[in-house]
Formats: structure tokens, sequence, C-alpha cells
């Protein structure tokens, strides 16, 4: 494609599989060195290093389970060993509990409450630890959810709520690091074909009804919004900061 990137490193969280693992793979192709981080899925990690690899750029793997605070430094401080940057953070990694109203009697309290941990706890103790270590002049982009801006449909709303909560956060992230010319903006996918979506498919409304929702009747594809995130993150979209897009096919409009 492009070398737009090269000479760039990024990190994507959550780049073994889905979204990740395509945004992955479409910063290779314009030039950027790139690690991922992953939880559990070591042979999928392996497997999209080995594929990036062979686009001719340097890429590592880490583990590290977001849920836990305390392994955000080291994720950093791996990536800076291996590169001696980082110019572009990608927060990508999360999870989605959805189905249960909030009084159900039988709500999963545990579960929602991990979710919170991950998706929001979690990023944020990456961001903290990528921020003072990112190059001045690099790019922040939060991956969001079109369901952090509009709710359509009940049971979602302790992930709506995580969404949310980042979207605010990158708001306050892009006042403090301007200064050095840091960009920070949040991505708001709608459905996309990953295993995510696939799991909590079972606990939405049915495929249809949704895709009557949008104007655009049809899901996004996983490079619609890669490359999204990927001009976010370039050098035409220098003087974009604390915006949020919507990749979402006009749910909402």
């Amino acid at each position: 494609m492009s070398n737009i990137f090269k000479g760039k490193v990024v990190l994507i969280t959550g780049g073994s599989r889905g979204l990740g693992a395509a945004t992955a793979e479409a910063f290779a192709d314009h030039g950027a060195d790139v690690a991922i981080s992953y939880a559990a899925s070591a042979d999928k990690a392996k497997a999209v290093v080995e594929k990036l690899r062979a686009k001719g750029v340097r890429a590592i793997a880490v583990k590290s389970d977001q849920a836990d605070l305390s392994s955000a430094k080291p994720l950093i401080d791996t990536v800076m060993a291996e590169f001696g940057r980082l110019d572009i953070l990608v927060n990508n990694a999360g999870i989605a509990i959805q189905g249960q109203m909030v009084d159900d009697p039988e709500l999963d309290w545990d579960n929602y409450n991990r979710q919170w941990q991950v998706n929001v706890l979690g990023t944020i103790a990456n961001t903290r630890a990528a921020a003072p270590r990112l190059t001045d002049g690099g790019r922040i982009i939060f991956v969001g959810s079109r369901l952090g801006s509009v709710v359509p449909f009940s049971g979602v709303a302790d992930y709506a709520g995580t969404k949310w909560a980042l979207a605010g956060y990158a708001k306050g992230i892009a006042r403090d690091l301007g200064p050095r010319d840091i960009t920070v903006n949040v991505v708001q996918p709608g459905i996309m074909p990953t295993d995510m979506a696939a799991e909590v498919a079972g606990e939405l409304p049915n495929r249809d009804a949704i895709l009557d929702m949008h104007p655009i009747r049809r899901i996004a594809t996983l490079e619609e919004v890669a490359e999204t995130i990927c001009f976010l993150a370039g050098p035409h979209a220098g003087y974009i900061t604390g915006e949020t897009v919507n990749v979402a096919g006009g749910i909402g409009i």
C-alpha cells in the first residue's frame, strides 16, 4: 500500500483476533512496526505476528491481561525495550457482557464488574503507562462502540457505559497531551464480523431488526474500521483531536 508509517511503532491492545488483528495488518501494510498484546490467545497472536513479519516489518506479541492493572507498565516497558520508541497507541482490547437488564435479580455482578475493569480501568492503565513514553506528535486512538453514544435496545447498559466512559476520558487526555502535539480520538464501530459480536449475538435483538436501524443496511468490514483508525493515526489527521468518529452505517442519525 504505502509507507506513511515507515519508522513508526504502534501498539495495538487485543491484537490477536478480530478488529485488533485487522488493524495490525493495516498498519503493517502502511509500513509500521507493530506490537500487539493478548490475554489468552497465544497461538492466534503468534499467527498474527508471523503474518506481519511476512509483510517486511518488525512485530512482537506481548501477553498482557488488561484485567490486571499492574500489567500495563510491563507491557509498555516491553515495547520500548524491543523497539526503542512508541508513536501510536490503539486501545482496542475489551470484552462485551450483554443481555441482562439492570433490574434482573439474577444479574451477574462479577462478570459485569469485570467488564468495567477490563474496558475502562485496564484501558486507562495502559494509557497512563504509555503517555509519558509516547513520542511528541504521537497518536492515541480508543476503539469504542456506537453504543457509546446511542443505545437503541435494552440489555447493554453496562457495556454502553464503559464505552461512554472512554469517550469522555479521551477528551480529557486530548487536553492533557495537546501541548505535545499528541492527538487523541475515538473510533466507534457498529456491528462487525468478529468473535466478540458472535458471542453476544444471541443476547441481542435479531440481526434483521438491528440492520433495519441502519441506513446502510449491512455490517461494517474490519478493513473499513481499521483504515479509519490508520487515518486518525496518520499525517493527514494531525489537527483532529478530542473527536469521536462513528463507523456504523448511519445508525442513530
